[in-house]
């Protein structure tokens, strides 16, 4: 069963838990109650309102006619109804107060987690509602008129229904004179006769008729009464009237007493002779006609005869008043009661009554499937009309089911509750006929049967069940909309509306899917694309039409199959690579990415070059692209062809992609420093020009083309005080603070010009001396500082008149310790120069090695570059383009050539060769101001290569000819690059991309104030110029003698 026995238990706890199985309650109303009155709440009264607010009462007793009280079911209050409640006629054996009348009904208490069985008795209580009533209206008496004073005689009592209080309680007689009186004799069983009495001598002769009202009155409130007219005839002397000899006889017979069976003969004596004695025996008025039919008097003897059957459940008790009445003038009747007794004899089958507490349909109880163990279905009642041990009732059931009786009453034994004793389970069986056996224990024994047809009401207690967990099924794409894919089919063990089932797809569940509700079948409503979706998962519900309903899924899993309906599709419909002009032979020029969105045989693409192509080739599995020659950018800088991708479905698809092969130029020059002319020349600035002058200039150039010719300046070193700035584009030195008298002297701006160059970025570095002095007055003086502060390392600030911020006398002894030491160490150079090197001495002191012979080679002067300073300087003189100082700033340049104090270095190295293999090699310096600077002459003797392109994937390396290095820059130049880079370029798309990693080695070395030989720069006072640093390699280099002359 799909209700689980865990949900039974917990029902099954919560009728355990009751408070009470069964209980009594009373509740007292007066008769004639009018319709609607509220008798009692059973609810408030027995304090169920905490149980739970949706409680339901109703009335299980079956009673005939209407009910006299109704059960309000949610609310359980107690109300009259239409009937009249008349407590004479409910209970008319009930003739005295202290045996009440009682009205009786059960009332059940639901659902069955809260059930109670209560029997609500009502005592109806007697109100005053009936008058005293005589039997007749006028009653004649015939009395002898010799009667002695105190004779008795009976007259007829008035009848009552009431009990209590509003019975008669007195009698009354009317004015009569002397003549009589009335006495009231109460009997034992508390009814009151009234007696005549004669209270004086009669004489007919004088008076023969007397009348009065005999009066009977019942203690009510207001109190009723009646009235009977009395006629007493005085006749003549009737000397002795008959006598009983017992006026009380208490007779007990069995209620199977046969007919004819005699009673009681009654003896009534009369002393007189003749027809005075003659006795005739009468039943009095007062008798009941019924009595009458049952007990037949004898006139004559006076024996009374049982006449009819007798029965004591319909009356137990008869109550026989007997006149006996001579046949003399003017008889007197004597009067005697017989109490006539029925004893029960077990004569009556038990009876068995059933009160459905479950609705019924004509007859039939209907249970729901879902009822739990102990659930009340019945109230029985087994009854026996007879007495003591005849009444006795013991009940079972007969057969196996899974019912079970249980007494509804501790105090009650025959009164049983009527309930299950197991589940029930429509499915396995849905009606039930309860045979219930009832037997008394007299002798001999009575039994009687009932049966009890209980019909199973179908619960919605089996969700529907699909054959699978999971079904799969597949379907072609590009399907034609409604296909049919599959069809879905759930049982349900439940009947009727439970189980009608319906289909519907779970809550995420494509759109593009539908279910038949009554059939199942799952089918698209549109065409499937395997390359959207390949694989639909989703679940469909099967939901029965029960109250409330219950459903249960499975799992769809669709596959969609491919077909060949996509062509392969390039990543890009134009393929741009950009490959180094010193790709070698065979070299990968990149790989050509497609997709085809099908799948299996028809994803299969292979690849082709469209038309004739002998420059390059293309591995038609995986794409890629290689040359078959080497190519030169200056040639041609750019190759374009299709290539066709083609799948292997059935029919084939192919596409077509344009690739374009850019020959890319490679940054292989440096920035060469046209202005200043040397990095010993120096500018006159005049203290008081105004911030915002132009003070200087540097020009560079740069072989290279495109980015690799894009130039920017900076000031890296020797602007301590941030005086002076340079315009990153133009490269123009201008005033930024106002100069102030501990300013003056030589200032040595270090300034750096970077390219933009890729991969790489090369630079130079050139010095711009400014001497700031009202005047030159002395040249030399100026020189010797310059001089000097060329020996400085590049990281020492040189401002002032001083050499630097430290003490200028404590480099001049240093210099002066070292200076020795040089000498010696300069012959020494020079000897193993000429040992080693093997080559003539150049025109200009080039110096060749083996590997290379073009490794250096002095730099030209550009004539139109010289042209092109002279001509911009005229247009600052004739047009102010540039901000004139207050007073005139001079640029010093070099003296005389034939002065040999400030001989050239390039002269002096004319006369040297130089083995290029005794150069060591030194990382270039930083400007950063590194711990480990060294000083300019070591750097001077430095090498810097530049690293070769190392191509990584598709791109290929540097060839041999790109390792010659440009024509050198100006004379006046240090010439470094940024880094040694190792560069990983690989070109797969349209997007061209490099990833460098680079590991920085130029830049200056932070050098400590204190100076040693290592750190001093080797070059004599009069030198005219800087060595300039060769950007392949960095080495220091002669400017040429045309630049010389130039200068």
């Amino acid at each position: 069963m799909a209700i689980t026995r865990a949900y039974y238990a917990l029902i099954l706890l919560m009728v355990q838990a009751r408070v009470a199985l069964a209980e009594e309650y009373s509740y007292r109303i007066p008769e004639e109650l009018s319709a609607g009155k509220l008798i009692g709440n059973l609810a408030s009264d027995l304090n169920l309102r905490g149980i739970s607010p949706n409680l339901l009462f109703k009335i299980v007793s079956k009673y005939e006619g209407p009910p006299l009280v109704h059960v309000r079911n949610n609310t359980g209050e107690l109300l009259t109804t239409q009937r009249r409640i008349d407590r004479e006629q409910l209970c008319p054996e009930s003739t005295d107060e202290g045996s009440g009348c009682y009205y009786e009904i059960q009332v059940v208490v639901l659902p069955n987690q809260f059930f109670r069985l209560i029997k609500v008795k009502i005592l109806i209580e007697d109100i005053n509602d009936h008058s005293p009533s005589f039997p007749s209206s006028v009653v004649n008496l015939s009395i002898p008129e010799n009667m002695p004073v105190g004779s008795r005689f009976s007259l007829p009592a008035a009848s009552d229904p009431d009990v209590g209080l509003n019975k008669i309680q007195h009698y009354g007689l009317s004015e009569t004179g002397n003549a009589f009186t009335m006495e009231v004799i109460e009997g034992s069983d508390g009814e009151m006769s009234p007696q005549l009495l004669i209270r004086s001598n009669l004489d007919r002769e004088r008076k023969d008729v007397y009348e009065m009202r005999l009066r009977a009155e019942d203690g009510g409130s207001p109190p009723r009464s009646s009235t009977a007219l009395i006629r007493v005839l005085i006749t003549d002397v009737n000397d002795n009237h008959p006598i009983f000899e017992q006026s009380q006889i208490e007779v007990k017979i069995p209620e199977n007493t046969p007919l004819g069976t005699p009673v009681i003969q009654l003896h009534a004596n009369d002393a007189d002779m003749g027809a005075n004695a003659e006795i005739v025996y009468t039943y009095s008025a007062r008798v009941s006609p019924s009595a009458r039919r049952l007990f037949q008097l004898d006139n004559r003897t006076g024996v009374i005869v049982v006449r009819g059957p007798l029965d004591r459940e319909d009356v137990a008790l008869y109550r026989l008043v007997i006149l006996a009445i001579d046949k003399g003038p003017n008889p007197v009747p004597a009067t005697a009661t017989v109490t006539v007794s029925i004893s029960d004899v077990n004569d009556n089958p038990p009876d068995i009554t059933v009160h459905n507490i479950e609705s019924a349909v004509n007859g039939v109880i209907l249970l729901s499937e879902a009822a739990p163990p102990d659930t009340p279905i019945a109230l029985i009642e087994v009854s026996d009309p007879d007495v003591k041990q005849n009444s006795k009732v013991t009940c079972h059931i007969e057969g196996n089911v899974p019912f079970q009786l249980k007494p509804a009453y501790q105090n009650h034994e025959n009164q049983f509750l009527l309930e299950t004793a197991g589940f029930l389970d429509y499915e396995r069986q849905n009606e039930y006929h309860i045979k219930l056996m009832a037997t008394d224990t007299g002798l001999p024994r009575f039994s009687s049967s009932a049966t009890v047809t209980v019909r199973l009401r179908d619960e919605n207690d089996n969700a529907p069940i699909f054959d699978k967990g999971i079904v799969e099924a597949s379907i072609y794409e590009n399907n034609a909309p409604g296909a049919e894919i599959l069809t879905l089919s759930a049982s349900d063990r439940d009947s009727g509306d439970n189980a009608q089932t319906v289909y519907f797809l779970g809550p995420k569940a494509p759109h593009i899917f539908r279910v038949n509700p009554r059939t199942g079948v799952l089918s698209a409503t549109e065409p499937l694309d395997r390359e959207t979706q390949s694989e639909y998962k989703f679940t469909v519900i099967a939901r029965d039409g029960g109250d409330p309903t219950l459903e249960s899924n499975t799992t769809i899993v669709i596959r969609t199959l491919d077909k060949n309906d996509n062509p392969p599709k390039f990543n890009n419909k134009k393929f741009d690579f950009f490959l180094s002009e010193n790709l070698h032979r065979y070299g990968t020029v990149g790989v050509i990415s497609v997709t085809d969105a099908d799948e299996g045989k028809n994803a299969l693409v292979t690849f082709s070059l469209v038309g004739n192509h002998d420059i390059f080739t293309i591995n038609p599995v995986t794409g890629m692209i290689q040359s078959n020659i080497t190519f030169d950018r200056e040639q041609q800088a750019s190759y374009t062809f299709e290539v066709q991708a083609v799948d292997a479905g059935e029919p084939p698809r192919t596409a077509l992609a344009k690739v374009t092969i850019f020959i890319m130029d490679i940054n292989d020059n440096a920035p060469t420093v046209l202005l200043p002319p040397s990095n010993a020349s120096y500018r006159l600035v005049h203290p008081k020009v105004a911030p915002g002058t132009m003070v200087a200039e540097v020009l560079a150039k740069d072989g290279d083309t495109g980015i690799n010719a894009e130039l920017s300046y900076s000031i890296v070193g020797g602007n301590p005080f941030k005086l002076f700035t340079i315009d990153v584009h133009t490269g123009n030195i201008t005033l930024q603070k106002q100069l102030s008298p501990e300013h003056q002297g030589i200032h040595r701006l270090v300034v750096r010009v970077n390219d933009a160059g890729f991969p790489e970025s090369l630079y130079s570095i050139v010095l711009v001396n400014l001497f700031v002095n009202e005047t030159i007055g002395n040249v030399s003086y100026v020189r010797d500082l310059i001089a000097r502060s060329m020996k400085m390392p590049l990281n020492v600030d040189i401002t002032g008149d001083g050499l630097a911020v430290s003490d200028i006398n404590h480099y001049t002894i240093i210099i002066a310790m070292v200076a020795g030491a040089m000498v010696v160490v300069i012959l020494v150079v020079i000897v193993v120069f000429f040992l080693r090197c093997r080559g003539s001495r150049a025109k200009n002191g080039v110096c060749r090695t083996k590997e290379n012979e073009n490794w250096l080679s002095p730099s030209q002067q550009d004539k139109k570059n010289k042209h092109r300073r002279k001509k911009k300087k005229r247009q600052q003189n004739q047009h102010g383009q540039v901000k004139t100082a207050p007073y005139s700033i001079v640029t010093i340049e070099e003296s005389k050539a034939d002065d040999p104090t400030y001989q050239t270095i390039n002269e002096t190295l004319e006369e040297l060769e130089v083995d290029c293999r005794t150069i060591p090699r030194h990382n270039t310096f930083r400007p950063d101001g590194g711990t480990d600077s060294p000083d300019l002459a070591k750097h001077y003797r430095s090498t810097s290569p530049q690293a070769p392109v190392s191509p990584n994937g598709q791109t290929p390396p540097l060839s041999k000819n790109q390792n010659v290095v440009q024509e050198l820059p100006a004379e006046n130049t240090f010439v470094g690059i940024v880094g040694e880079c190792n560069s990983k370029r690989s070109s797969t798309s349209s997007e061209h991309y490099s990833v460098s990693e680079c590991s920085s080695q130029s830049g200056f070395r932070n050098t400590q104030h204190k100076a040693h030989s290592k750190q001093v720069l080797q070059i004599p006072l009069g030198v005219k110029s800087m060595p300039k640093l060769d950007h392949r390699r960095g080495l220091a280099v002669e400017p040429s003698h045309e630049e010389t002359n130039r200068k």
